[in-house]
């Protein structure tokens, strides 16, 4: 399932690209065709998201309320000015990232010198947006619906703070919220109601970070460590806003930062090229390969229905 930072790129390219412009809206597949009369011809003003959830907002006071779940993809496309991501969602490959490339889509037919329109829907498209200079369509998604803004806010009231926006208390309302349960951090991380966007890569590798228990119950984690584990979870996912992928390891683990000097953000930045997928992560999909930082083999094991990844020496309680 993609992980909040996707929909947080998502919500940016939808603000790029359509902010501002009156919209075609239809559902090719039939399946949304009521939901698009309501929002065909509208202006799209803002594009939001919160955790794993996109509203997009017209002109109207309506919302097009999308969640991806497992299968759920947006796939782009327009004229040489629509710059953007071509896809954008699930299934995708560990390790891709979700950034253009104009030759490639060129070739494919996705960003044309001569835009006349989108090209003839392939597969099961739900709904179709459609503007000047470009299109999205929408596939698999679990949730695809029309909402008030009451309704809408309705929503975002029921899901618990997300890192990427950040606003004024929610760390504290995390803190507050971690400590009120008796649950393992493990299915915390997990819990949208605990905290929105964060996923099974997000999760395994905030808790290695921060060389937490997986186990350890929120009510015996310390105000101080739940506040770091926030600003990591903001630190991590704000990176993968900008990478279009989800890297947590520093350059120095990267064969594309070999030779270079320094670690850290600064080196980051300075690196030209992202790591490898077998390099992004700490613990995320390498059991039974040495830990990073001490050499145990990473372990797995199911926990509440979802994989957990960690390494039983660096994460004791």
């Amino acid at each position: 399932m993609p992980e909040g930072h996707s929909v947080h790129r998502l919500a940016r390219q939808f603000g790029d690209v359509f902010s501002g412009e009156r919209l075609v809206v239809s559902s090719p597949q039939g399946r949304f065709v009521q939901g698009a009369a309501l929002l065909d011809g509208s202006v799209l003003t803002a594009a939001v998201a919160h955790g794993k959830h996109l509203f997009l907002a017209f002109e109207h006071g309506l919302l097009l309320h999308v969640h991806l779940g497992l299968y759920g993809a947006w796939n782009f496309g327009g004229d040489a000015t629509f710059r953007g991501a071509s896809s954008i969602g699930a299934p995708r490959k560990v390790g891709e990232r979700e950034l253009y490339d104009d030759e490639a889509e060129a070739t494919a037919g996705l960003r044309t010198e001569s835009y006349t329109g989108p090209p003839d829907p392939v597969g099961a498209v739900r709904v179709r947006l459609a503007g000047s200079h470009g299109w999205a369509d929408l596939r698999g998604a679990t949730t695809c619906e029309v909402l008030t803004v009451a309704e809408g806010e309705a929503v975002t009231a029921r899901l618990g703070p997300d890192p990427l926006r950040n606003r004024s208390g929610d760390r504290d309302l995390f803190v507050a919220g971690v400590q009120a349960r008796r649950t393992p951090l493990a299915v915390l991380l997990m819990d949208q109601k605990v905290i929105a966007g964060v996923g099974n890569v997000y999760r395994a590798e905030l808790l290695f970070r921060q060389r937490l228990d997986p186990w350890l119950a929120g009510k015996a984690l310390s105000a101080d460590a739940a506040g770091r584990l926030w600003d990591d979870t903001v630190t991590m996912m704000s990176d993968g806003v900008r990478d279009g992928r989800i890297i947590t390891t520093p350059p120095r683990y990267w064969s594309s930062y070999a030779g270079r000097d320094g670690n850290g953000a600064g080196a980051a930045e300075q690196a030209r090229d992202l790591p490898t997928p077998e390099e992004a992560h700490f613990v995320y999909r390498r059991q039974g390969l040495a830990c990073r930082n001490c050499g145990t083999p990473v372990a797995l094991t199911d926990l509440a229905a979802r994989k957990l990844y960690w390494c039983p020496a660096c994460q004791q309680a």
